[in-house]
C-alpha cells in the first residue's frame, strides 16, 4: 500500500461517512492554534487600523511571516503616478496616515526623484522597480535594495497586476495586496 500523493497534508481522508475523523481532525487542528487575550486583540485590532488594513489581511500576514509590518513598498502604478503628474489625493490621504514606512518603487520612464517629488511628504523613500520581465534574481536585488536593513518578511507590496505579484514573491515578502483592496480597507 502506498501513501498520499504529492501535496496531501497527512490529514485524514474526508470521504463522506468520515464525520468522527472530521471531528477529531478539525479538533487536533484548533487545539494548536493559540487563544489569544483580549487586549492582545484590542492591540492588533489597532495596529491593522494604524496600517489602513482590515483585521483580518492583518492578522493573516501576521499569522504566516510571525513578525509585525514595518514598512510597504507601492509601485508607482498602483500609487496612479506617471512622469509629470502628481500623486492623486485619495492615495496621498491614505499613506499619510499610514503608521509603517512608505517606499516607492519608479516603474518605466518615471525616475525615483520624480516618484518622490510627485509624492512630496507622502513617501520616505524611493527607488527603480524591477524591469518588466526581469528575472527573479533581478527583482529579488532591486527589492532588497529599496528594502535596505528592512527583513522583507515585515513588508507588504501594493501593487497592480501579475508582474508585481512576482516581485513579491522573488523576494520573499509577508504579503502582496491589490492596490484597489488595499484603498478600500480601513
Amino acid at each position: 500500500m502506498t501513501g498520499p500523493g504529492p501535496g496531501h497534508n497527512g490529514g485524514p481522508a474526508l470521504q463522506p461517512g468520515g464525520s468522527w475523523r472530521r471531528h477529531c481532525w478539525s479538533k487536533a487542528r484548533a487545539d494548536l492554534l493559540p487563544t489569544l487575550p483580549i487586549e492582545v486583540v484590542r492591540k492588533r485590532v489597532s495596529r491593522a487600523a494604524e496600517l489602513g488594513l482590515d483585521y483580518r489581511t492583518y492578522a493573516s500576514v501576521r499569522a504566516a511571516s510571525g513578525h509585525d509590518v514595518v514598512a510597504f513598498l507601492f509601485s508607482s502604478n498602483a500609487l496612479r503616478v506617471m512622469p509629470g503628474q502628481d500623486l492623486p489625493e485619495d492615495r496621498a490621504g491614505k499613506l499619510r496616515r499610514l503608521c509603517a514606512g512608505r517606499i516607492g518603487l519608479a516603474q518605466g520612464r518615471l525616475a525615483p526623484e520624480a516618484l518622490l517629488a510627485a509624492a512630496e511628504g507622502v513617501l520616505d523613500a524611493a527607488h527603480p522597480a524591477p524591469r518588466p520581465f526581469a528575472g527573479w534574481s533581478e527583482s529579488r536585488a532591486r527589492l532588497r535594495a529599496a528594502l535596505g536593513r528592512i527583513p522583507s518578511d515585515q513588508v507588504i507590496l501594493v501593487g497592480e497586476g501579475w508582474s508585481e505579484r512576482e516581485w513579491s514573491e522573488a523576494a520573499r515578502l509577508a504579503a502582496c495586496l491589490d492596490v484597489e483592496r488595499y484603498m478600500a480597507a480601513g
